[in-house]
C-alpha cells in the first residue's frame, strides 16, 4: 500500500533525513568523478551524481554544482582553467570514488588521498582517472545560476572520449554493464547495472520490439 508524504511532512523532517529522502526520489543516478586542476597545478577529484545529457550535436553535458558558499575546489578550478574531465565509476573503484567526497584541504590531492591515479593527455590540462573505463574531456561553455535553490548549472562540450571499446556497439550504443559501471541512489547507496535488453524505436500500432545486442 502506498503512503502519502505531503509538503508539511517534508518540512518537518530533519535536514539530514530530508536530504537523504529527497535525493533518493529521483532514482538511480550516474556516478562520475570530476577531475580538475588549479592554475597552481594542484589536482582535484570529486564524485558527483548530477551529470546529465544536454545534446548530441554539439555534444554537450550538464552538471549541477553548489555555489561558493563554502570552498568548492572543483568549481573554482573549472572556472579558472575552462576545462575538466568526467570519469565513470565502476565497481572496482566505487569505494575510492566515494571517499573523494571527504573535505580534504586544497593542498591535498584527492587522487593521492583515495588511491586513484591521475592521467594527463595532450588535449586538456585537467587530469583523467587512469582506472576509469570511460572518460570524457570537457571544455566549459557556461555557468548559469539557478535562483530556485542557489545552485550552479555547468554546461560543457565533449572534446574527447576515452573508453574500453569492448562496450561499444556497431550503432554507437554503449553497453555500460560491460564496463561494470555503477549507479548511485540517495547520497551513499551504490548499485551494479543489469541489462534488461534494448528495445526498438517505439511506433504507434505495434508492441515494443526487442533489439539484438
Amino acid at each position: 500500500m502506498l503512503s502519502r508524504i505531503d509538503e508539511t511532512t517534508l518540512e518537518k523532517m530533519t535536514q539530514r533525513y530530508r536530504a537523504q529522502f529527497v535525493n533518493s526520489l529521483s532514482g538511480y543516478k550516474s556516478a562520475n568523478l570530476i577531475g580538475s586542476i588549479s592554475p597552481q597545478e594542484l589536482t582535484n577529484l570529486a564524485i558527483v551524481s548530477s551529470l546529465f545529457h544536454l545534446g548530441a550535436n554539439p555534444p554537450l553535458m550538464g552538471l549541477i554544482l553548489r555555489p561558493h558558499s563554502a570552498p568548492r575546489h572543483s568549481l573554482e578550478n573549472i572556472q579558472a582553467t575552462g576545462c575538466f574531465t568526467i570519469n565513470q565509476v565502476h565497481k572496482n573503484i566505487h569505494r575510492q570514488a566515494h571517499q573523494s567526497s571527504a573535505r580534504y584541504p586544497r593542498e591535498q590531492s584527492e587522487f593521492d588521498a583515495v588511491g586513484l591515479t591521475p592521467r594527463f593527455g595532450d588535449r586538456l590540462i585537467a587530469p583523467y582517472v587512469a582506472e576509469s573505463r570511460l572518460s570524457m574531456g570537457m571544455e566549459l561553455v557556461r555557468v548559469r545560476h539557478l535562483e530556485e535553490n542557489d545552485t550552479l548549472m555547468i554546461s560543457a562540450r565533449v572534446v574527447e572520449v576515452w573508453l574500453d571499446k569492448a562496450a561499444l556497439a556497431d550503432d554507437g550504443h554503449l553497453h555500460l554493464e560491460r564496463l561494470d559501471t555503477v549507479a548511485v541512489s540517495g547520497l551513499d547507496h551504490y548499485h551494479k547495472g543489469e541489462s534488461l535488453g534494448r528495445l526498438a524505436y517505439a511506433k504507434t500500432g505495434q508492441p515494443p520490439l526487442s533489439l539484438e545486442s
